[in-house]
């Protein structure tokens, strides 16, 4: 058959041409959304008066028969239709007949595809920040099981405080929230309707975008049609914001593979988020977090490969712009995929709170506390810095710790020193001591776990409705 676009030309395309200018070989991800897009304008073209209503019926009637073959899998799509929009349109030619053809009246493919993209990563949007709701329930869940469980705080991944490990948890809660407010916040940018823009200055005959909008609970409609058509904003911000979740879950991959080793050996991970080696019987391979780690590499370039496209391009829709649509699936399935894995891996995860205690029993991560108590007692901090600086260099060469040294050791380094100073040592008193908003203190984190739930339950509602209204 010829290219509905052939009456300017006289030639066929050449094959490898065809080939290689063709999309149809990822874009028909958005066959659903191209139905639900064309189904939509036919019934504003009847309701305008552009199409007779025969004719609006007898489309929309073949465009639903053509969306059940496409659930069903019965649609072969074909390179030589190009894309998804063109593959639709004939398939739908092919079940009514000419009158099909009627169904382009007043668009263009350029406004088409656009609005297209919006109704897929409008619903994809609603769908992750689900997802990572989900994975911060997971996290609450291990945090409310380890209130009272305390762990070394690292910086430079040298020890540094102890901290409970619910604290170190909740930071990540903290992350993962953001994470689901940039989405959240970026919907309304997604859910901006660009059809009735035409190629890009719009279009001559009579139609009602705002009419297409409501059917497709689009909440406005692009105030340009120059800007409708050329603009993938809203493509780029999607993955600046997968971008950062990843790399807020390559962080905790990271924590992840090194709790898991031996060397810390402060968590185990379910086995069924693990593998084996295939030489060495004991291994037990933390690759979910390793592959999520991997991964996120993926994502930053589909970010820096959309923006690289788009920095040069004039005004409105250029053929470069076919690249705005591999990156976003490929990151929606990389996204989608490692954060359906998360969750249920972290509340599986088994929490070794004997080996935590242990690590902090043998560091000096309580240093700081004395500094405290001896700024407490009258002493510049510096001072009490140097004097702690000693103590614990003393302690490493007699192969000690702070709480092994008697009262009469502590006072060669300071005669301020009492028998007080063996109560603010104690693991739960230092971190109790850090009793402020926002701190590791028990209070502290008890308060901080009930307003994470209150914050989670009332951004659930978010997601219902933006669930519903996409249905």
């Amino acid at each position: 058959m010829s290219k509905l676009w052939g009456g300017r030309f006289t030639k066929g395309t050449n094959k490898l041409v065809e080939e290689y200018t063709a999309s149809i070989g990822f874009d028909k991800a958005l066959a659903e959304e191209d139905v639900q897009g064309s189904l939509a304008h036919v019934t504003m073209l009847g309701k305008c008066g552009i199409l007779p209503q025969n004719d609006v019926e007898t489309i929309k009637n073949g465009l639903n028969k053509v969306l059940d073959k496409v659930r069903a899998g019965e649609i072969v799509f074909s390179v030589a239709d190009e894309d998804i929009h063109m593959n639709i349109e004939k398939n739908l030619i092919e079940e009514i007949g000419p009158v099909g053809g009627k169904l382009h009246t007043g668009r263009s493919r350029n406004d088409q595809v656009a609005t297209d993209m919006h109704l897929y990563l409008r619903n994809r949007v609603v769908e992750l920040v689900a997802l990572l709701h989900e994975l911060q329930e997971a996290l609450i869940g291990q945090a409310k099981d380890n209130v009272e469980t305390i762990v070394p705080g690292y910086t430079h991944l040298q020890r540094a405080q102890p901290i409970l490990f619910a604290h170190h948890l909740l930071a990540y809660v903290s992350m993962f929230r953001r994470d689901a407010e940039r989405l959240t916040d970026s919907y309304k940018r997604i859910n901006v309707l660009p059809l009735g823009a035409g190629a890009l200055a719009g279009t001559t005959f009579p139609i009602d975008r705002h009419f297409v909008a409501e059917q497709l609970g689009f909440d406005s409609v692009y105030e340009n049609s120059l800007d409708a058509v050329s603009d993938r904003d809203f493509i780029v911000e999607f993955l600046a914001n997968a971008a950062l979740v990843m790399t807020h879950l390559s962080r905790l991959s990271e924590e992840l593979v090194l709790w898991s080793s031996t060397e810390f050996s402060f968590v185990e991970l379910d086995d069924a988020f693990c593998t084996g080696s295939s030489i060495m019987p004991q291994k037990k391979n933390p690759d979910v977090p390793e592959l999520v780690r991997g991964k996120t590499g993926r994502v930053y370039g589909n970010l820096i490969g959309l923006l690289t496209v788009l920095k040069s391009l004039p005004l409105a829709y250029n053929k470069d712009m076919q690249e705005d649509k591999e990156g976003m699936f490929d990151t929606v399935a990389t996204l989608t995929g490692a954060l359906q894995l998360f969750a249920p891996m972290i509340s599986t995860m088994k929490v070794n709170k004997a080996r935590m205690r242990e690590a902090v029993n043998t560091d000096f991560s309580n240093a700081t506390d004395i500094a405290d108590f001896l700024v407490g007692k009258g002493l510049p901090f510096r001072q009490a810095h140097e004097v702690i600086g000693k103590t614990v260099l003393y302690c490493i060469n007699e192969g000690k710790f702070l709480l092994d040294l008697t009262l009469e050791e502590f006072k060669q380094f300071s005669p301020l020193f009492d028998d007080q100073i063996y109560g603010v040592l104690q693991p739960e008193a230092v971190v109790n001591a850090r009793n402020v908003y926002g701190g590791t203190a028990t209070v502290q984190v008890q308060a901080a776990i009930e307003r994470a739930e209150a914050a989670l339950l009332a951004a659930n509602e978010w997601v219902v409705q933006h669930g519903n209204a996409a249905q």
